[in-house]
């Protein structure tokens, strides 16, 4: 049975990259739980399920334009060292404010002796990206839904 947009699925997965790493997995965890068509889960990955019936197996390569974008050159600046009281380390994930308070995620790429190096770009952008998905569950609407 085919699954509508706005419909609430369980599901197991198994995320690799093409070298074979994973990179996430709901393993040893609830199903992951989204509803169907929200953009709650990456375009590919939402595609995947939609044909999937309870019980049902899929693996499914995710091109980058399906999953987290192409990478940006122009998504990785340099920002002033003394624009942090704290130099974190190089790989490190930290969470920036803008001014208009929105947060920004970004990845120390590199630290001189004048400059920090952000990466604004997602950790998996520029990826292709497997899984394995497993439908657990459909969760039926209620009336008041």
């Amino acid at each position: 049975m085919a699954q509508s947009e706005g419909t609430t699925v369980r599901v197991h997965y198994r995320g690799t990259l093409d070298d074979g790493s994973e990179f996430d997995s709901s393993a040893g965890r609830d199903p992951l739980e989204f509803t169907v068509g929200s953009g709650q889960v990456i375009p590919g990955f939402d595609a995947a399920v939609v044909s999937l019936d309870v019980g049902e197996k899929t693996e499914v390569r995710i091109e980058p334009a399906d999953a987290y974008g192409d990478r940006v050159d122009e998504a990785v600046q340099r920002i002033p060292r003394d624009a942090f009281p704290e130099i974190p380390p190089v790989g490190v994930m930290i969470q920036l404010e803008t001014p208009d308070g929105k947060t920004l995620a970004a990845t120390v790429a590199a630290v001189e002796d004048d400059v920090v190096e952000l990466d604004f770009n997602h950790p998996l952008a520029g990826q292709a990206l497997t899984f394995e998905i497993e439908l657990v569950d459909v969760i039926e609407a209620t009336e008041d839904e």
